[in-house]
């Protein structure tokens, strides 16, 4: 069986389901999610330029509405669960834990805790970081020594 460590930032939608669930063809996979709300993991004025960046005016306008600290804890307890359930129902082993800090000292632990084949960063565009090579993805390939690949999410909410 193949062993995914797939970090993301909300919950996943069908097609990143079918999206990661598709990657190795007909071979099992094993997912441990990793899961930090987009409230903690970047700042607000950083995410209002991605939404510029994106054409999302609107969506750089409501950016301080994004839930932020504890407020962002429910939230992504929902966001894994639902994800968690999606990967299940499509037919592979999933279990998963928020992140609250230091997603990359939390990533690098759990790859070889369970000794991950790669790791699959599912995010929405965060071109500033990713400009910068700051996104979770630049960073963790430096750091976890597995294979990493960087995925766009399939919808913005």
């Amino acid at each position: 069986m193949f062993t995914s460590v797939l970090m993301i930032e909300k919950a996943l939608t069908s097609a990143d389901v079918e999206f990661v669930t598709t990657l190795h063809g007909d071979e099992s996979v094993a997912f441990h999610v990793l899961l930090q709300p987009r409230g903690d993991q970047a700042d607000r004025l950083l995410r209002a330029i991605d939404d510029v960046a994106l054409g999302e005016l609107d969506e750089a306008v409501r950016e301080r509405e994004t839930p932020e600290g504890e407020a962002a804890k429910g939230v992504g307890e929902r966001a894994l669960e639902v994800s968690l359930q999606a990967l299940r129902a499509s037919g592979s082993e999933a279990e998963g834990r928020l992140i609250e800090n230091h997603p990359l000292d939390a990533l690098k632990s759990l790859v070889d805790e369970i000794g991950a084949d790669e790791v699959i960063v599912l995010t929405d565009p965060h071109y500033v970081e990713e400009f910068f090579h700051r996104d979770w993805a630049s960073r963790a390939r430096h750091k976890v020594g597995v294979p990493v690949l960087k995925l766009f999410s399939h919808s913005k909410e």
